[in-house]
């Protein structure tokens, strides 16, 4: 489970490429069928059969509500399901109204919104004329709750992002995994082997590729694994995808092999040209490429030296096959930038591989998707773009690069104006120098509506100790240029970092608000720092003064990494002023008051200049 706005991109790239090389390639988004199975009449009447079945001891608020007014949840979900997939937008008058959703506790968010004055609780988000908006969002809390009933009747480890997250990430063993596996099936895995088999029926494929992008994506995906080869043992099943290029690059549990073949490295497409060659018979198992695969009770990895394939020559992504029409429009976050994730169907495109900065020192920059840097001709990129256009019918572009290099996007704004081509787009960047206010305005012109980067920690001793390669006032030099051009900024915020001080936790709160202050940056996220195995951090702790503890010994994932750090911070609590502080930011409140007083603990004076980021405007 990804997202259900749009397809990930990894089967649209690998079935555009495999095709360009004559392979018949199809694709099927499982993860999309399973929400709209589970939501249809039918997944509604197994979901109430499975609330009756709870004793009293085990009924929640949820499964009482859901049981309580079944008959209208049945009767809303399917017309819920069109609304949010744009096929019925007329719906959104009835919705607005607040009498047509059955309300489960999803909805008592909205208590937290209303006003002084007692009217809209949403009035602040969505203004008096934001009708679909306001619609899409409740209608998100609707389904909002029918996960929970999910979640509290059938399988307490369900989520629409992260599904069983748990049982994958970081985990050094298979055993939790292999427990769940065994389990008896309920009633979401008895419908995905419905829609495998389905799958199976429709394709007669003989070689299946499953991308697990997260550990959310694992257990479904072996799930699907298990019914193929209980159904059809001859076919080939193949595991790739960014949890695998993260988590198992040191994996020796044969019993993973139990449910697929074959497990693949980094970018998919020489490992799978040389896969197919074997399964084939024209290439022997010692000619893989970046490739596990079990020899009786051992895992063997198997890497013939052989070049990629130049990003310049992996083709054009291709949605055939996949129901864009069926994609559903969630307006989940109220944040500005955070609702571009889950709102709306974009189409997804990379203008390089790898990171040209790769210096981060939080960041995996030892594996291949951030090492290799290639980078595509803005000719290519742009036919690229007029071909996917073409083919969906939509114009939106979502560029999921790392970070997008400010040259390329330069020559790619210029080819796009040059050639008349009229899209929208966003995406990643790192806020340095480059980024001129003549660049920021010619990305807009272009197409640019939003952009995301890293600010990080905020400090500049701490910037620096990172290798970030921007400083405070750069990035707020930058952020205001693209501001002025019209363009959405979102800031990318990090805490916990190694030696990070109460102190400079309280000025990067100071710095934050200066920047909201002065119109430079429009939303945000605090995230906490997380070390892991394949970071300069991880690689080398005591370069930023911690103690890594030691990894459990396993046979399967290994990724995120506890370290101790001599620092005496309560990053704990210093991360719920942060978050408290920063969301209301966003929504203009508390922008001009002292930032101690989003801390729930006593915190030092913050020591930054009061009009710091007003004078790095000036210069």
């Amino acid at each position: 489970m990804t997202q259900l706005n749009t397809p990930y991109p990894s089967t649209a790239y690998l079935t555009g490429f495999l095709r360009s090389r004559g392979v018949q390639a199809r694709q099927v988004d499982l993860a999309l069928a399973l929400v709209l199975a589970l939501f249809a009449p039918e997944g509604l009447q197994q979901m109430h059969a499975a609330v009756l079945a709870l004793p009293e001891a085990a009924q929640t608020v949820q499964t009482r509500w859901f049981a309580a007014d079944f008959n209208a949840i049945a009767a809303a979900a399917p017309r819920v399901i069109a609304f949010l997939q744009g096929r019925d937008p007329t719906l959104a008058h009835r919705i607005n109204t607040r009498t047509f959703l059955p309300e489960g506790k999803r909805f008592d968010t909205l208590e937290a919104y209303v006003d002084e004055d007692g009217g809209d609780p949403l009035a602040w988000a969505f203004g008096a004329l934001g009708l679909q908006d306001r619609a899409r969002h409740l209608a998100t809390l609707f389904l909002n709750d029918l996960a929970d009933v999910l979640r509290d009747a059938v399988d307490a480890r369900f989520e629409f992002v992260r599904y069983a997250e748990s049982l994958a990430a970081a985990q050094a063993h298979f055993d939790p995994l292999a427990d769940a596996l065994a389990a008896p099936p309920n009633l979401v895995d008895r419908t995905l082997h419905r829609l495998t088999l389905a799958a199976l029926e429709q394709h007669t494929p003989d070689v299946v590729l499953l991308s697990v992008p997260f550990p959310g994506s694992v257990y479904a995906a072996l799930r699907i694994a298990q019914a193929i080869k209980a159904a059809r043992p001859e076919v080939v099943c193949v595991l790739g995808g960014g949890y695998v290029n993260t988590e198992l690059r040191e994996l020796a549990e044969p019993r993973l092999f139990d449910f697929v073949d074959y497990v693949t490295l980094d970018a998919g497409e020489r490992p799978l040209l040389a896969l197919l060659e074997h399964v084939a018979g024209k290439r022997s198992k010692t000619r893989l490429v970046r490739t596990f695969w079990r020899d009786g009770e051992a895992v063997k990895y198997t890497n013939f030296v052989e070049p990629d394939i130049p990003f310049d020559d992996v083709g054009t992504p291709t949605w055939d096959g996949l129901p864009l029409d069926r994609y559903l429009s969630l307006l989940d976050m109220l944040n500005p930038m955070n609702r571009l994730w889950s709102d709306g169907r974009w189409n997804k495109l990379t203008v390089a591989h790898g990171c040209y900065w790769k210096k981060c020192s939080f960041c995996d920059v030892s594996l291949d998707y951030i090492s290799r840097y290639e980078a595509a001709s803005a000719e290519v990129l742009v036919d690229r773009i007029e071909a996917i256009v073409k083919e969906t019918g939509q114009t939106g572009f979502h560029l999921v690069d790392e970070a997008a290099p400010p040259k390329v996007l330069r020559a790619l704004a210029e080819e796009l104006l040059r050639r008349g081509v009229a899209i929208s787009w966003w995406g990643n960047i790192r806020f340095e120098k480059t980024f001129t206010p003549e660049l920021c305005q010619l990305l807009a012109d272009s197409g640019c509506i939003a952009i995301s980067g890293g600010l990080e920690v905020a400090s500049d001793r701490l910037l620096q100790l990172m290798k970030k390669g921007v400083s405070v006032e750069q990035v707020a030099r930058v952020t205001k240029a693209f501001a002025d051009a019209g363009v959405l900024v979102h800031a990318y915020l990090m805490y916990g970092f190694p030696t990070q001080t109460t102190q400079d936790t309280v000025d990067a709160l100071e710095y934050v608000r200066q920047l909201f202050e002065h119109g430079c940056i429009h939303s945000g996220f605090f995230h906490r720092f997380a070390c892991t195995v394949h970071s300069p951090v991880g690689m080398d702790p005591a370069a930023y003064g911690v103690t890594l503890q030691p990894l459990p010994p396993g046979r399967f994932a290994k990724n995120d990494i506890a370290f101790i750090d001599p620092t005496p911070t309560d990053h704990d609590r210093l991360g719920q002023g942060l978050k408290k502080g920063l969301y209301n930011f966003m929504h203009g409140i508390g922008v001009d008051e002292d930032v101690r007083s989003w801390f729930p603990l006593r915190v030092p004076k913050t020591t930054v200049p009061r009009r710091f980021v007003e004078h790095a405007l000036s210069r």
